[in-house]
């Protein structure tokens, strides 16, 4: 057993230096993280006099405090956003991490360089220009860029194998490098025009496009400047549409609203005078949370892994702004400014940026009011004796008992809880059998009890439910409700039919609330199973092709893009096959026996 903690020993030997400070529960868990200047006199403050509701709370679970010293509060501020977003402490404001935002990708180091969308790791040479609010964001300037520049988008692996130009070539949406109908001279000046309007250098790109557009009226090559004219009444449109009123510089307009224990904060992202797009963020907090503490974690934690722009704009002032602003610049290496009163046309971005932060947290406390009706109605329908907290809901998906797939959903009272979904490829089990595929993944979920479902719904009739139940009764979990949820005789939505392991089968008219959360949950755990099957599927058809001795990457290449997929290939004779360039009959053969063998 180990010794309760001495606060009063462990502040006779605490350093009065800056760094961050850690409060651990006895698991070990971080259950607040914070910095400060004088780490002595801020961990002391917690033990003085009255503390707050929250901090009783926090202060019941405390077991003990770990210190990191800095060299300075700012680098304290940066390693505390670090260890919030790491952890999530209960009682921090937390960022939820993103995918990672996307990009547009500019080839550069390719002999023809390719403009094209990317997300993830930025290991490519080349140049990336973002980041985005969204994936849509990205398409659309993609899309843009089409229409004003000739630059192909193509995937190398798809130019690498063109022996004719392809549509874009038709409709002048490039110029065709991949058959050689462009030298690289040509085509580098457009991709050098590429890279001017990505940089935010539309105006002065304009400038030089008029001026190829005279000359080459001054050596009478009136098509070329008509194409140069089209290319500058493009970009002007583009450019007017799109800007800022002093049509420069690189900003983010940050707004944060507050209500009902929720936070949102949106952000709006403007590079080179050009608008980019908006984005709402749901950061968890704490009930205290002020809309100022909620902005200045959002803003340590959001800026650490992005480019800063010069300037951010506010519509608050956050808990030490200037240490804030500090940080930031010293991080982006150029000067930062927080800015809470924005000036002219700015102003008017910012007052959007508050009306859509408000309007996403009206929204998200709709639905959130809305869930919160159908669960009572669930309660009330099942005859629950409390309000459940957390409902779970597995499925199954195969084909034809091949690739069998199990998921597992999670819902709260505030909707998806998707960072507990989970995921089961189903093995070793008889193909077809959803018995034992239903319990190999309750076994698998509840092998790690915690934390435990108020509720279990199972896609699947009376059978499966009281599966389920013995399967939970063999873990020691058999009080946990199970709900079976059957289709309908015609498997349309509002006609299913509920199984109950602990009371009779009954039929519910379709319009229920509580019947319409668990037709919500089970549909959503059907769509999770059916898309990781179709995932597993593909992974093993891929891998089919890659056993055959003697096909490599570009001959499946090849493959593919004459037949159209993995179920061409099946369809083609051996003679089709081998029609193929680099497909010779022994290996055409071996590949049709190789198919044909898997589908037996």
């Amino acid at each position: 057993m180990t010794a309760p903690f001495d606060i009063e020993a462990f502040l006779k030997t605490l350093t009065p230096l800056p760094g961050v400070y850690r409060m651990l529960d006895a698991a070990g868990n971080p259950i607040y993280i914070g910095k400060a200047a004088n780490l002595r006199q801020r961990v002391a403050s917690y033990f003085r006099g009255q503390p707050s509701p929250k901090q009783r709370l926090m202060l019941a679970k405390l077991s003990r405090i770990e210190v990191t010293v800095t060299r300075t509060e700012g680098e304290a501020l940066l390693l505390e956003s670090q260890l919030i977003k790491r952890y999530r402490p209960p009682y921090n404001v937390c960022l939820k991490d993103d995918k990672g935002y996307p990009y547009v990708y500019v080839s550069t180091e390719h002999p023809f360089p390719r403009v094209g969308f990317h997300r993830g790791a930025r290991k490519l040479p080349g140049r990336y220009f973002g980041p985005y609010p969204s994936a849509s964001a990205v398409r659309q300037t993609l899309k843009i860029l089409k229409t004003v520049f000739p630059v192909r988008q193509c995937e190398d692996s798809y130019y690498s194998h063109r022996s004719r130009p392809c549509l874009e070539y038709q409709i002048k949406r490039c110029t065709a490098p991949c058959v050689g109908y462009v030298t690289q001279a040509e085509y580098r000046q457009h991709v050098e025009d590429t890279l001017k309007f990505l940089e935010g250098q539309g105006q002065a790109l304009i400038d030089d496009l008029v001026r190829r557009m005279e000359a080459a009226a001054s050596r009478l090559e009136f098509e070329q400047a008509a194409r140069y004219r089209d290319q500058i009444a493009a970009l002007r449109g583009i450019l007017d549409s799109r800007a800022l009123a002093d049509g420069q510089g690189d900003l983010d307009a940050v707004a944060v609203a507050l209500g009902e224990g929720i936070a949102c904060v949106q952000v709006a992202w403007f590079r080179g005078g050009r608008y980019l797009g908006n984005k709402a963020y749901f950061p968890t907090c704490p009930p205290e949370a002020t809309p100022a503490r909620v902005l200045g974690a959002f803003l340590s934690q959001y800026y650490l892994d992005k480019p800063i722009p010069a300037e951010i704009l506010l519509s608050q002032e956050p808990e030490e702004a200037a240490l804030l602003a500090e940080v930031l610049s010293r991080q982006a290496g150029h000067k930062v400014r927080l800015i809470g009163q924005p000036r002219g046309q700015r102003r008017e971005w910012l007052e959007i940026a508050k009306v859509n932060a408000q309007a996403a947290l009206d929204q998200r406390l709709a639905r959130r009011g809305v869930l919160k009706f159908r669960f009572e109605a669930l309660a009330a329908l099942l005859s629950l004796e409390n309000l459940p907290n957390r409902l779970e809901c597995f499925d199954i998906s195969h084909t034809q008992g091949n690739q069998t797939v199990a998921a597992c959903v999670v819902f709260a009272r505030e909707g998806p809880v998707k960072s507990s979904y989970r995921r089961f490829n189903i093995r070793e089990i008889t193909p077809g059998d959803d018995y034992a595929a239903l319990a190999q993944a309750i076994r698998r979920r509840f092998r790690h009890a915690d934390p435990l479902p108020d509720l279990v719904l199972i896609d699947g009739g009376k059978g499966q439910a009281q599966l389920a139940l013995a399967v939970l009764a063999e873990l020691g979990l058999g009080k946990i409700p199970i709900v079976g949820v059957a289709k309908g005789p015609e498997r349309r939505g509002g006609e299913e039919r509920l199984y109950l392991a602990w009371r009779d089968v009954w039929v519910q008219p379709g319009d229920h609330p509580g019947l319409l959360l668990i037709r919500q949950v089970r549909d959503e755990a059907h769509r999770f199973a059916l898309e990781g099957h179709r995932r597993r599927r593909a992974a093993e058809r891929r891998s089919v092709l890659e056993s055959i001795k003697g096909l490599g990457p570009h001959r499946r290449q090849r493959l593919l893009q004459q037949f159209g997929g993995l179920a061409g290939i099946k369809r083609a004779s051996v003679e089709a096959l081998s029609s193929v360039t680099g497909i010779g009959r022994h290996l055409a053969q071996r590949i049709y026996a190789t198919l044909h063998e898997q589908s037996a």
